[in-house]
């Protein structure tokens, strides 16, 4: 065996026979391929720069096939030799086999072109790969055969892509999984999205900005956002992104408005873990509450979830947030309306101050108050009493 690897002058003479035929040129390859060889990637760099001078001007159906079949041997010998000089060579191939073409292949020899392409590092064609994965995204294919064959290059694509990682991957590939395609093919793209980038916030921002995509594409993006290997500063970036989309997107479709609470519950509850990337999410974050609260069907989840945000985000502005929260309701609770709604977001008000350690004189003030008003409850005035201590009052 070690002889042959040193020497396929035999091989490439053979298999560039003129009156050969490719059927003969693929039970060749089916030997050597079966053979074993290594270190043989120059013959496979030599066979398939004479098969893309020749394949062109087949005819017949059963050439076709074997050029088709022997292109994807000579592939897999490529990106398995990783035979960085034979790139460009690889990248004409996918052109030539392109599914999206009229013709008759399978698509087998398009998506182990783009498989090999990614092994040898072949990284100047990641634009043309990008531009090939957004086509085939934006195309809808009816006919099943057709749309069989689109999908073997869609495949090829992501597994490319996934080998560079490179950011510019990231969007065709998320919208392949989340796409029109077949459910083994979206969960390739699925299982590739968090190699393709440790860190995908700026893309993640961008599909979730897009006020050309809907709600529930807003949505996934985020959960992949939240599903990446992005450091906590990334997420919280996004999440403040998320938080004011999901205000300032406007829907009449009531599915697409609970996506869009879904989303900025979600975010809020990101926030509440790491914390305020910009000052926008304060004002959101009051939004959050203050729109819930003058609703006649309040979403309490969302109330919650901001209200131990900020407890936990203990900053001035969040403390203030806390602050004006109870002035409004010690207001309701001496003139009205104060039903269960009012009494349950009090005792969360006053357990969110409690956590905070503020010095806030305001705050103290009006704890001391509640606590000696004769409108509140005893069980009131002693859970102010509760936060009093809990802030070394």
């Amino acid at each position: 065996m070690t002889a042959f690897t040193q020497d396929m002058s035999n091989y490439t003479s053979e298999f560039r026979r003129v009156e050969g035929t490719f059927v003969e040129r693929l039970l060749l390859l089916e030997v050597i391929r079966d053979a074993g060889m290594t270190g043989i990637g120059e013959f496979y760099h030599d066979a398939l720069k004479y098969l893309l001078q020749t394949a062109p001007n087949i005819t017949n159906r059963e050439e076709q096939d074997a050029a088709e079949k022997s292109t994807v041997i000579l592939c897999q010998g490529l990106g398995a030799e990783r035979v960085t000089a034979a790139a460009q060579d690889l990248w004409l191939t996918v052109v030539l086999f392109d599914v999206a073409k009229d013709t008759v292949n399978e698509g087998n020899a398009m998506q182990a072109a783009l498989i090999a392409l990614g092994q040898v590092g072949g990284t100047d064609f990641i634009p043309h790969i990008v531009q090939r994965l957004t086509e085939y995204n934006s195309q809808t294919f009816r006919n099943a055969e057709t749309r069989r064959r689109m999908q073997m290059a869609v495949i090829g694509c992501i597994n490319a892509l996934e080998v560079f990682q490179d950011v510019s991957g990231y969007r065709p590939v998320f919208f392949v999984a989340y796409g029109a395609y077949d459910t083994s093919v979206k969960q390739i793209a699925l299982n590739a999205l968090p190699n393709i980038v440790n860190d995908p916030a700026d893309v993640i921002i961008e599909l979730i900005q897009n006020p050309s995509l809907a709600p529930d594409i807003k949505l996934v993006a985020w959960n992949e956002m939240l599903r990446s290997k992005a450091p906590n500063s990334s997420k919280a970036r996004v999440a403040a992104v998320a938080l004011e989309t999901g205000w300032t997107y406007s829907t009449t479709n009531q599915a697409m408005r609970t996506r869009l609470s879904d989303m900025r519950k979600s975010a809020i509850d990101i926030i509440r873990q790491y914390g305020v990337a910009d000052d926008s999410v304060y004002a959101n974050l009051e939004r959050s509450y203050n729109t819930n609260f003058i609703n006649n069907t309040p979403d309490f989840d969302e109330i919650m979830l901001t209200m131990n945000a900020l407890a936990a985000i203990r900053s001035d502005e969040a403390v203030e947030i806390l602050h004006k929260i109870l002035q409004e309701l010690n207001l309701r609770r001496h003139s009205g309306p104060w039903g269960d709604k009012e009494r349950l977001i009090f005792q969360w008000a006053v357990s969110c101050i409690s956590v905070t350690e503020t010095k806030n004189p305001y705050i103290r003030l009006l704890l001391t108050t509640i606590t000696r008003a004769d409108s509140y409850t005893p069980f009131e005035q002693s859970l102010a009493r509760d936060a009093l201590r809990a802030l070394g009052n």
